[in-house]
This record gives C-alpha cells, sequence and structure tokens, in this order.
C-alpha cells in the first residue's frame, strides 16, 4: 500500500474513532442530563423516542441522499457538525422543544453516516477487502464510545452534567 493510502486508512480509523464517540454522549447521558434539569419520565421517553423513531425513519432518504451525493465526505462532515451543534443545543438550552428537536436531527443522522462510512470504505480498500474494512470500521468506533463514555462519565461526575454535552460539542 503506498503512503497515502495509509494516511487515508489512518483517517478513516481516527473518523471512525470520533464519531462513534460523539454518538455515545446521546444515550444515558441525555437522561441524566434531563432527570438532573427536573424533566418528567414521559418527557425524557418522548424526545428519545422521538431521536430513534427520527433515526429509523431517515434510513430510506439517508441511502437516497447517500446514493445521489458525489461527496460522501461531506455527508460525514455534515453529520459531525450536525452531532456536535444538537449537543451544544442541549448542553445550553435544556428546553422541550429545542432537546426534541437537537435529538431529532441527532437521530437523522444515523440514517446516512453509517452507509457514508461504508460507502468511502469501499473506495478505499475496494471490494475484495471491505469486510475486513467494515470490521476495523466498528472496531475503532466501539473503541471510540468506550472512550468517550468513560471520559464523559468523568466529565459529569467532576465538572456537571451540562459540560457532557459542551464537550460532545467540542467546546470545553
Amino acid at each position: 500500500m503506498s503512503c497515502c493510502g495509509e494516511a487515508r486508512i489512518s483517517i478513516a480509523d481516527g473518523v471512525n474513532f470520533f464519531l462513534g464517540g460523539m454518538q455515545s454522549g446521546f444515550g444515558p447521558f441525555v437522561a441524566v442530563l434531563l432527570a438532573n434539569e427536573k424533566w418528567t419520565q414521559q418527557n425524557i421517553g418522548l424526545v428519545l423516542s422521538a431521536s430513534s423513531l427520527a433515526g429509523l425513519l431517515s434510513q430510506l432518504p439517508g441511502g437516497e441522499l447517500l446514493d445521489a451525493s458525489r461527496s460522501k465526505r461531506f455527508l460525514v462532515a455534515l453529520g459531525g457538525i450536525i452531532v456536535a451543534v444538537s449537543a451544544l443545543a442541549i448542553a445550553l438550552w435544556p428546553s422541550l422543544p429545542v432537546v426534541f428537536a437537537a435529538l431529532v436531527l441527532q437521530g437523522i443522522t444515523g440514517g446516512f453516516l453509517g452507509p457514508a462510512i461504508a460507502a468511502i470504505s469501499l473506495g478505499l480498500v475496494g471490494h475484495s477487502a471491505l469486510a475486513e474494512r467494515l470490521g476495523r470500521n466498528q472496531r475503532f468506533a466501539a473503541t471510540g464510545a468506550v472512550t468517550t463514555a468513560g471520559l464523559m462519565g468523568a466529565i459529569g461526575y467532576f465538572l456537571s452534567y451540562q459540560a457532557i454535552f459542551l464537550a460532545g460539542s467540542g467546546l470545553l
């Protein structure tokens, strides 16, 4: 493999690590932050369900968007920006309409982020090495999620629950 090919693989590993980490901040930490903000269980369940439903419903249009797009890297960058802005909105304005919108936007990224990473991987390694590359993608995403979850847990313990989302947005 050429020097440039190896650099692209390393960048792909880093992208998978950081995207896995960014998306992990929306799991249990949202419920903890909202409970700390005195939200009812029903409202917490509503926004988390809306996020999951948005992710599910975005699969088909996300695939269409990916097929129509000439730049898969742009879609990955856009997804990362959406996740970061959503985290910032949740941290700064934990009201029902803002959190609802932020979590729906974050959920929608699931409809195109994963497939965009897979498409980029196919372009990097070709069909013959795709299975191995997708496994490597998942390893880096899982490692990023575990690392970030531990880091965010420490941030929440030592600083605040709000600081978790400020860190997730890249501002902390």
